[in-house]
């Protein structure tokens, strides 16, 4: 057995971000992006009062862009890749990595050793994923050839309405009141997509993939310093009594780095499915407690048991496409994700990008260029496809993506992109954007060369703050439009009973002309997801960086706003000059988790985010 080598670690070394406060200044928002008086007010309002409310509208969308990022950042350290002959699993944790590689070690394949960091992961980043999340699984199978999506997206309970975020007064909820409410929380998919997944193409007893993190849970982990940092800096978490007993000491204070943590209250519950399966976690006591967490003020959700007893894991085909000669897969809606990436791809694929490096202006200017025209499709079209007819098929055609490139000029940037018109599509207003953010990403080759992506999430820091049985609860239901309609069109996105709200995760695959796996890659970031992911595939693919270099690389791009430069790095110096093309530039911790495997010739190479605590291991 080949022992795993360590490749050169990034040559650049960059000044530590600290904190994870506010963008130092507000960005105007694009005229498309600014919402809409709802209805009612626009017809009872007196003219002033439907001006002010418009600025206070306005105003929360100019947030919504300058959030900082997901979970906010706690450093960077520079890591060194790790090439491996058989088999690789990079995660977002040490823990998590070394119990994936364990169940690959016992025969398992890479769904089993996928399930097994998944389980620690949300033991040890409770902030990021756990049981009372979701994601979706991207799943190659070198035995049949098989790609195979998994969606455990959660979902809104039959009792949801679009008006789930609208206070009395009919106006949207701030933000984190939304977020702390009972009504964000939607019915967990994670355990049963793990389940499904492992029924199709588990080799390892069910059971047995739960040891690592039961083991954990009961004999206690050190709390790592960027779990103590983001539940240090949390407002929110105090409040929930259950959290407070968990994460702070009896003077009140956040536990410090270094702590030994025990959980046995998740070591309970894990211990339990494992015996029984997943309907033990959406029937019977466990349920019960998630619904009665649920259903706690402030602003208590309308979960029943009846909605968990429900919930389905849902097994979709994959969202492919081309970029050069390689094809790139991803997952469809209710993710946006995999459809953005390769629009993202498919706009820059008629500029010589291997020319333009990412140090360079036009580089930085190109690709933002194309995460307009992405996100301007993405804000309008993606949403539950079995609510909405989303014509992905249409917009990630290789010609329409070109024609859309057409409006990318090298002499000036595009004040903002309209979604692309196509033939017979609903009428749907963009949504407008919102903050995101809880979210954990792995990748996993096993000895066979079966691959696994897959991006997990609670959708906040922390979720909804809810905590029960050791686990927190989701907020994706703040993913959905917080206004239905805007000048009487209705947004795809918005909540209705049974829906799943539209996802940013893009959990990627890239294959060579032969059929071979040469890249699996995903990342964490809430709405940044798909710029990352498309910047890391630009970076490997195109400026041939390494995989260490890639994930290091500093963050530009656009989700149709400003133009996001990360801070504390070289990007920064390109403002000047991106705003003589015109851009609106905003410099911003943008906190990604990039877990990267690459093919080389004679082995597998993985590297790890240095932004986050993510180790790559393997044989």
């Amino acid at each position: 057995m080949a022992m795993a080598r360590h490749a050169r670690a990034p040559s650049a070394r960059r000044g530590d971000v600290a904190g994870g406060g506010a963008a130092r200044a507000l960005p105007s928002v694009p005229r498309h992006a600014r919402p809409a008086i709802p209805r009612a007010h626009r017809a009872f309002a007196p003219p002033l009062v439907r001006r002010l409310l418009a600025a206070v509208l306005a105003a929360q969308a100019c947030l919504a862009f300058a959030q900082p990022a997901p979970e906010g950042a706690t450093g960077f350290e520079p890591k060194s890749a790790v090439e491996a002959r058989r088999q690789i699993v990079v995660t977002a944790d040490a823990r998590a990595t070394d119990a994936g590689l364990e169940m690959l070690r016992r025969g398992g394949s890479a769904i089993d050793a996928a399930i097994a960091a998944q389980l620690v992961l949300g033991l040890v980043e409770p902030q990021s994923s756990g049981l009372g999340g979701g994601g979706f699984i991207l799943s190659w199978r070198t035995n049949g050839r098989r790609l195979v999506v998994f969606d455990g997206r959660e979902t809104a309970p039959a009792g949801a309405t679009p008006a789930l975020f609208l206070g009395v007064d009919g106006r949207p909820l701030p933000y984190l009141e939304a977020v702390a409410s009972g009504r964000s929380v939607g019915a967990p998919g994670l355990l049963r997509m793990l389940e499904r997944a492992h029924r199709a193409q588990g080799r390892l007893p069910w059971a047995t993939l739960f040891e690592p993190a039961i083991r954990l849970a009961e004999e206690g982990f050190e709390i790592s310093p960027r779990l103590a940092a983001l539940v240090a800096r949390d407002p929110l978490l105090p409040a929930n009594a259950a959290a407070r007993a968990y994460l702070f000491g009896a003077d009140g204070r956040p536990l410090p780095a270094g702590v030994r943590l025990r959980n046995p209250a998740l070591a309970e519950v894990m211990r339990t499915v494992a015996r029984e399966g997943a309907a033990a976690f959406y029937r019977g006591d466990i349920a019960r407690d998630i619904v009665a967490a649920v259903q706690a003020p402030p602003l208590p959700g309308g979960m029943t048991v009846e909605d968990l007893a429900r919930y389905r894991a849902i097994e979709r085909d994959a969202l492919c496409g081309t970029y050069r000669e390689l094809r790139v897969c991803g997952v469809p809606p209710p993710s946006s994700g995999g459809g953005t990436v390769l629009a993202i791809l498919g706009a820059l694929e008629r500029f010589p990008m291997a020319q333009f490096g990412p140090e360079t202006l036009m580089g930085a200017h190109l690709f933002a260029e194309a995460g307009k025209l992405a996100y301007a499709d993405r804000d309008r079209y993606y949403a539950d496809p079995a609510f909405a007819d989303v014509p992905v098929a249409a917009l990630v055609d290789r010609a329409y993506l070109r024609r859309r490139s057409e409006s990318i000029r090298f002499d000036a940037a595009m004040p903002r992109a309209q979604p692309g018109a196509l033939r017979r599509a609903p009428a749907r207003a963009p949504m407008l954007p919102q903050p995101a953010g809880g979210t954990t990403h792995l990748s996993i080759v096993d000895a066979e060369g079966n691959a696994v992506a897959m991006t997990t999430s609670i959708e906040s820091a922390f979720g909804s703050r809810r905590f029960v049985r050791g686990f927190f609860l989701n907020n994706q239901l703040t993913d959905f439009s917080f206004l239905a309609e805007r000048d009487g069109v209705p947004v795809a996105n918005r909540g209705e009973p049974g829906k799943r709200p539209r996802s940013a995760m893009a959990p990627t695959i890239v294959f060579d002309r032969a059929g071979r796996v040469v890249l699996v890659a995903g990342s964490p970031g809430g709405p940044w997801i798909p710029n990352y992911v498309a910047r890391a595939l630009v970076a490997t693919l195109d400026w041939k960086r390494p995989a260490a270099d890639a994930v290091a690389l500093p963050h530009v791009g656009s989700r149709n706003g400003p133009t996001e430069l990360e801070r504390g790095t070289a990007a920064e110096s390109l403002a000047p000059r991106l705003q003589a093309l015109g851009h609106e530039t905003r410099t911003v911790d943008m906190t990604s988790g990039l877990n990267v495997i690459e093919r080389t010739p004679d082995s597998w190479r993985g590297a790890a985010d240095p932004r986050r605590e993510g180790a790559a291991q393997g044989d």
